[in-house]
């Protein structure tokens, strides 16, 4: 029976382990070959229309209105007009003529130009105007370094979307993920990131054994994961700048599913050093311990509230693998998944206001599933029947999570309302435990 008890708390831990502008530090990790692809396959009906005009200058400057382009018609809110759509192509303000784009059906206009400077450096300049009210409602010059080009076009989108949307963008943020693949005739894993839309990945770890629960520190600089590359499992934290890494927890039996703290100074993490999966929080400086749960149920898989004032569980301590909230001033436990008779592998919106999770509600369909904190509503997101591991991105308006293609893994970017999907396959492998960093810091 323990046995059967372990095995099933290395289910949720791994996720039922489905068969299968950004610091320049980040760029200083060797390079990997798994791109993921972006594949729109579903957008909303009533995204807005938007004018982007080929960015004047150099080669490259076309490449950055099609980086913007691309960002916003991924986010689902937006529907860049096409190339032939496009009347009159100013690269700056001054030309600009309202009567020229009276018969486009747009409700907005990008217009920009680069300027390549003596020292190697560029200027970008932007500016987006509202064609409804005729006005210019946002402009802005940027220099960068000419490797840094990509990383300015996802901050030109970050801004367009917050000037019209008047939530955050979250175009310069990075996914991480892990990328499994044939090497020398065995499967290897390597712990990725690449840019949200999939560019520029960067391995952080390569291994012969498998690499799970990945997830970013709340200042984006740091992550933890479990690796079995001593044949059991074990917690390391690893710098992504520096590659420096440290074991934090290799107990006897389960160590998995850490969670950083919103602070960054502790993780919730899974144990079962004392005989049965419970959860724990490890003071990352002192690694002292502290047991939360204490129950003959599995308890895992914890998600830290945005307040610090709580977690979120998964546990089998109903009967089925169900979520639950533990209060940190008492450690008074709550159900909160009722509908379904499997709910796990829950993150919290930014907001603290949804919940994400795998669901199923019969059969072997796992799915997922939004489910509003206070008024307990369950809505599945998902149609596919292998979905698991979901993360939200840091404004809290999209999902990203792993699903099955046939017989391969891929990433998926679905929005909190459904109305938009997005597939990320890999180039090369296949891609699991997706999870979405945080704002990052130029």
């Amino acid at each position: 029976m323990r046995a059967l008890l372990f095995a099933f708390a290395r289910l949720f831990t791994t996720g039922f382990a489905m068969a299968g502008f950004a610091m320049a530090g980040f760029f200083m990790i060797s390079a990997a070959k798994a791109e993921l692809v972006i594949e729109i396959t579903r957008g909303a009906d009533d995204a807005l229309p938007i004018a982007i005009v080929p960015f004047g200058g150099p080669q490259f400057a076309d490449n950055i209105a099609s980086i913007v382009s691309a960002d916003l018609e991924r986010s689902g809110r937006f529907r860049p007009l096409p190339d032939n759509a496009l009347g009159a192509r100013p690269t700056h303000g001054g030309d600009v003529l309202y009567s020229e784009w009276k018969n486009v059906s747009a409700n907005h206009l990008l217009v920009g130009s680069v300027r390549q400077g003596t020292d190697g450096r560029h200027e970008i300049r932007y500016e987006l105007f509202s064609l409804d009210r005729q006005t210019r409602l946002l402009g802005e010059s940027l220099t960068v370094a000419s490797a840094q080009w990509r990383d300015a076009a996802h901050f030109v989108a970050d801004k367009v979307f917050e000037a019209i949307t008047g939530v955050r963008g979250d175009f310069s943020t990075r996914i991480l993920y892990v990328n499994v693949f044939p090497k020398n005739g065995k499967r290897t894993y390597r712990l990725e990131l690449a840019d949200a839309d999939g560019q520029r990945p960067v391995t952080i770890l390569e291994s012969p054994e498998p690499i799970l629960s990945p997830g970013w520190s709340p200042d984006g600089r740091k992550v933890a994961y479990v690796s079995f590359e001593s044949g059991r499992p074990a917690i390391f934290m690893q710098n992504i700048a520096s590659q420096e890494r440290q074991k934090l927890a290799s107990f006897s039996g389960l160590n998995g599913a850490p969670a950083w703290s919103p602070d960054g100074r502790k993780l919730a993490l899974t144990l079962s050093r004392d005989g049965n999966p419970e959860i724990y929080l490890m003071d990352i400086e002192s690694r002292a311990l502290t047991r939360l749960t204490n129950h003959p149920g599995i308890d895992t898989e914890p998600r830290w509230a945005p307040d610090s004032k709580s977690l979120v569980f998964t546990s089998d301590r109903g009967g089925s693998a169900q979520i639950y909230r533990l209060s940190l001033a008492d450690l008074a436990v709550k159900r909160l998944t009722f509908e379904g008779n499997y709910n796990a592998r829950a993150d919290i919106s930014p907001d603290g206001r949804y919940l994400a999770l795998v669901h199923r509600q019969r059969g072997q369909q796992f799915q997922i599933a939004l489910q509003d904190v206070q008024s307990g509503v369950l809505t599945t997101l998902t149609q596919t029947p292998l979905d698991e591991s979901p993360s939200f991105s840091p404004n809290g308006l999209s999902l990203v999570y792993a699903t099955r293609r046939g017989a391969y893994g891929e990433l998926a970017i679905v929005s909190v309302d459904g109305r938009s999907r997005v597939r990320l396959p890999a180039r090369l492998g296949e891609v699991r435990e997706p999870s979405w960093s945080p704002f990052l810091r130029p």
